[in-house]
């Protein structure tokens, strides 16, 4: 679970489907990456979680899990675990945490929101509701490779091939300029 809070700014309520598959009986695995939503890049600060049907079962898993891990590496990095850790251990920081980690949701959907009004504005005959039906750091924009060539070369505007969008980077100062090219660029499809 990446970007864990990011999609509608509550990190339990994007919680939501571990809870109904665990509620539903089922043994699950869940990775969690705390990089982003902690703003920990670089430091591989994360967690694996297994749910097992015993303490049995428990003790094989993670004997199993120690010898994948071992030739990986002898100690992993510290740092970042021990910042999460003092975070997520004291409620006044927790409770900062969330409301950034809030404020940065409500921004991403904000964005969103514009990129979507300004493109509709231009006169764009195309449906570009799932810019807003999407949620969290990304947004897939539907653009071609071809597209998203013209933006580049154009523009000067840079995403993946697929038309993979980073809404992290999307500004109330270059919304409009990326909406402009966006639909300069799709207009004649």
């Amino acid at each position: 679970m990446a970007y864990q809070g990011f999609a509608s700014g509550d990190p339990e309520r994007d919680a939501k489907s571990i809870r109904i598959f665990l509620e539903d009986g089922h043994l699950i695995g869940c990775s969690q990456s705390y990089a982003k939503n902690m703003g920990l890049y670089g430091q591989r600060v994360g967690c694996l979680s297994l749910v097992c049907e015993d303490e049995k079962q428990a003790v094989a898993v993670k004997s199993q899990l120690q010898q994948l891990a071992r030739p990986m590496y002898s100690n992993p990095p510290v740092h970042g675990a021990l910042i999460v850790s003092t975070i997520l251990g004291d409620p006044e920081l927790k409770q900062l945490w969330l409301k950034e980690v809030k404020g940065m949701a409500d921004r991403i959907i904000g964005m969103r929101t514009s990129l979507r009004e300004n493109i509709e504005k231009l006169g764009s005959p195309l449906s570009w509701e799932h810019i807003t039906n999407q949620i969290g750091m990304f947004c897939y924009s539907g653009m071609t490779p071809e597209q998203v060539d013209r933006l580049t070369k154009e523009f000067h505007i840079y995403m993946t091939r697929n038309g993979r969008i980073s809404m992290a980077g999307v500004t109330s100062g270059n919304v409009e300029y990326l909406a402009k090219a966006i639909h300069e660029v799709t207009k004649a499809a």
